[in-house]
């Protein structure tokens, strides 16, 4: 074999890794944008279920329902109940603590900021052109990645590991206290209705 002709196949092998490494790129990029087409309907789904099955704050707050349980059986089926009864109320309590954690902490949300408007800045940026270092492109999830770990030192500076512990404490403490305490056998709850079964004998 000439030298002529080992130089065209050593071209051609050269493009078609390159061809090769642009469809794997294609197919990763189409995998993910299909992860994320999928992942999005459910989030959507699952936001218009708990919107759907809150409960009115009257209901909630009523105080005309707050019982100590008669013994530890009681208790614990209550509990059981009004979890699954009041689910996306409790998700609303935990986000309003959340969001005043997130009021009382202003350094901790100059950090929020910070990594939000980054990731925003990064997404942006990689719509018109890529991001190369060293010759090898930096996918968007590394990018991601990248700008988390940038801002980790920021969020335990700014105090989010004693909030995120505050949160779930005072959440856990505030429903466990609700669902203990309120008579879920005083709601008129449609579901619990047993059907009666059997004949109605009729006295003369």
């Amino acid at each position: 074999m000439s030298v002529v002709d080992i130089e065209q196949l050593q071209g051609f092998l050269s493009e078609e890794t390159v061809v090769n490494k642009q469809e794997s790129s294609k197919s990763g990029g189409m995998s993910l944008s299909s992860k994320i087409n999928i992942s999005s309907p459910v989030v959507r789904e699952w936001m218009n279920a708990r919107k759907a099955s809150i409960r009115p704050i009257g209901m909630f707050f009523n105080t005309k329902n707050f019982q100590v349980p008669p013994s530890a059986g009681r208790l614990s089926k209550r509990m059981l109940k009004n979890v699954d009864y009041f689910q996306s109320n409790y998700v609303l309590v935990f986000l309003v603590l959340f969001l005043y954690c997130l009021i009382t902490s202003p350094l901790l949300l100059i950090v929020i900021a910070i990594a939000g408007g980054a990731s925003y800045a990064i997404s942006i940026r990689n719509q018109t052109q890529k991001i190369i270092v060293a010759g090898h492109e930096i996918s968007l999830a590394g990018q991601y990645g990248i700008v988390l770990l940038c801002c980790i030192p920021l969020f335990l500076l700014a105090g989010a590991g004693g909030v995120v512990f505050w949160v779930l404490g005072a959440s856990l403490f505030t429903i466990s206290l609700h669902a203990a305490f309120y008579n879920y056998d005083a709601l008129d709850v449609p579901e619990d209705q047993e059907p009666l079964t059997g004949e109605i004998v009729e006295e003369v």
